[in-house]
């Protein structure tokens, strides 16, 4: 684990950035030429690079005449590009647009990603807890906990509306403390963009002494479905802008990554096991720029496989030897069922009356799945509160609004062959209308 008190500290010397001085200077040259007029002070927060290597990178492009100093502020240099500066700059553009933040060296991620490496503390209590806004039973809790304390992936599989994606996007829970991402890492004199604030998710609280060009962040969560294709698990190069993308496992690194309807993408499972055998048994994986330079990265992401589909439909005995952990998350018990339609009513602002839960089992079970799952109370009540705003009624659940919000929801085997006639108005039991 990162201690906060040693977060990365930005370098002081040119030499310390672990990076080369021509790229730094190339972001240098595309960001003056974007703003036209600028200053070391703004370079160097715009950079994230110390004051003091900015002033030595603007002295060695005044001295190559690519800058020309035109006033001061204080002791910060106003200045602009000059002729040569600008030539050299439209240049650069060609290959590569990056002028944000300077990447940090691969050597300097590796360092950091395994610094961050820890075996999450991980008891009943602190699995129950990362669940308290579920309904999980004792039984799947007890599953669950081992499984985030092996290295290996998980394997959640169960019918549609079990909650498997839930219980997958709260396993990061267990994790209490904080990681540093960075916003870019250099290769080859390549930049490869890791830092994507739709994944990572800063602190409001950034450490004074950190780094600028990385982010302390939650440990990230990344979460992917039928939309997974190989291409996701690779560098992925924008040639409009010249820069890599991070493939989804270094952007899920010191964190989870989950694969929801697993066996529902365009590549098979076999595709997608087979991309990651190295990787989930040595914790290391291999990326390649698009030239073929192949280099190392840590691969230290909690892989979460998620399907509704049944076991034996993905793979072979083979297949599934190299997955540890495999946990039907399965329909729920009566009990559950009713706490579960408790919390989505409270939720949804709907009154349940005596024996309305008795009803929508009943009604699961004849018209729905033929079991109880945690998804129904929640579509209900949502259906409900429709159904009652669109007919000004107040939103309480008993047998016949149930029947009401059934018949729109679950399909029918066949259509009747009679006129449709207008609902009648739910009453209270005594004839009146609400």
């Amino acid at each position: 684990m990162l201690d906060l008190l040693d977060v990365p500290r930005a370098p002081r010397e040119l030499a310390n950035l672990g990076i080369p001085e021509s790229l730094v200077q190339d972001i240098i040259l595309r960001r003056t030429l974007f703003e036209g007029r600028t200053s070391t002070l703004r370079l160097a927060t715009a950079t994230g690079l110390s004051l003091v290597i900015m002033a030595k990178l603007v002295e060695d492009l005044r001295d190559q005449r690519l800058v020309e100093i035109i006033g001061l502020d204080g002791y910060d240099h106003i200045f602009e590009l000059s002729q040569a500066g600008r030539e050299a700059a439209t240049e650069r553009l060609k290959l590569c647009r990056y002028a944000g933040y300077a990447p940090v060296s691969l050597a300097d991620y590796v360092e950091v990603v395994r610094k961050q490496t820890v075996r999450p503390v991980v008891t009943p209590e602190s699995v129950r807890q990362s669940f308290d806004d579920l309904v999980v039973n004792e039984r799947l809790l007890a599953e669950l906990g081992p499984a985030l304390l092996t290295s290996g992936a998980t394997f959640l599989y169960g019918p549609p509306g079990t909650g498997k994606t839930s219980i997958a996007e709260r396993l990061i829970r267990v994790h209490t403390d904080p990681v540093v991402v960075p916003r870019a890492v250099e290769v080859d004199s390549q930049i490869i963009t890791v830092f994507d604030p739709v994944i990572h998710r800063p602190l409001d609280d950034q450490p004074a002494e950190l780094d600028p060009r990385w982010v302390l962040c939650h440990r990230p969560s990344v979460i992917v479905g039928g939309e997974l294709t190989l291409s996701m698990m690779d560098l992925t190069y924008e040639p409009a802008n010249g820069v890599y993308l991070a493939p989804i496992q270094m952007q899920a690194n010191n964190g989870i990554l989950v694969i929801d309807d697993f066996g529902r993408q365009t590549i098979t499972p076999e595709q997608v096991l087979n991309r990651w055998i190295v990787p989930l048994d040595r914790r290391i994986d291999y990326l390649s720029l698009s030239y073929g330079v192949r280099f190392e990265i840590p691969f230290d992401a909690k892989v979460v496989f998620s399907t509704n589909l049944a076991p034996a439909t993905l793979g072979d005995e083979a297949f599934f030897r190299r997955i540890q952990n495999k946990i039907l998350v399965a329909p729920i018990t009566d009990l559950e069922f009713d706490l579960v339609l408790s919390r989505a009513a409270a939720h949804a602002g709907v009154a349940v009356e005596p024996g309305a839960a008795d009803h929508l089992r009943r009604v699961s079970r004849e018209k729905g799945d033929g079991d109880l799952r945690p998804y129904l109370p929640i579509e209900v009540c949502r259906i409900l509160n429709a159904v009652c705003e669109f007919n000004g009624w107040s939103a309480v659940l008993r047998p016949d609004t149930i029947d009401r919000v059934a018949g729109i929801y679950f399909t029918k085997d066949r259509v009747r062959d009679v006129p449709i006639e207008p609902h009648p108005a739910p009453t209270n039991g005594n004839g009146a209308a609400h």
